[in-house]
């Protein structure tokens, strides 16, 4: 696996868990981890559809350092607390990815690791075979 790349946002969560912001595979595949509205190691304050912004914030970023933008998105996945969310959620994701269309799913869980946050994105982009 010497030709996977990790890359790191630099957040605490990923040395104490264990885990990279996102991975990008040799097959031009960039997986990209859960992302939530934490800017500059803060919670962002806002409703769900900031939160949605600031939470895909942190993966395009991601994918930028793996040279990807938002229109190499090919899926998203969008975990939210409260069913009343769908649409200011469903909302910010139309803004973000209504010219690329990427296979998406919203997903209703029973929180996060802090109860002010109320959405988490996955991202998966891929650019073509790279090697």
């Amino acid at each position: 696996m010497s030709d996977v790349r990790k890359i790191s946002s630099g957040g605490p969560w990923e040395e104490a868990v264990g885990y990279s912001r996102a991975v990008a595979l040799p097959n031009g595949l960039v997986l990209v981890s859960g992302c939530t509205s934490v800017v500059g190691g803060q919670i962002a304050a806002g409703g769900p559809y900031d939160q949605t912004m600031n939470s895909f914030k942190v993966a395009f970023d991601a994918l930028a350092q793996a040279g990807l933008g938002p229109e190499h998105v090919v899926r998203t996945r969008m975990y939210i607390t409260h069913a009343r969310d769908v649409d200011e959620v469903g909302r910010a994701h139309k803004e973000l990815f209504d010219s690329v269309r990427p296979a998406a799913s919203m997903i209703i869980v029973s929180g996060f690791i802090d109860p002010s946050l109320v959405v988490e994105v996955e991202v998966e982009a891929y650019r073509g075979e790279t090697a």
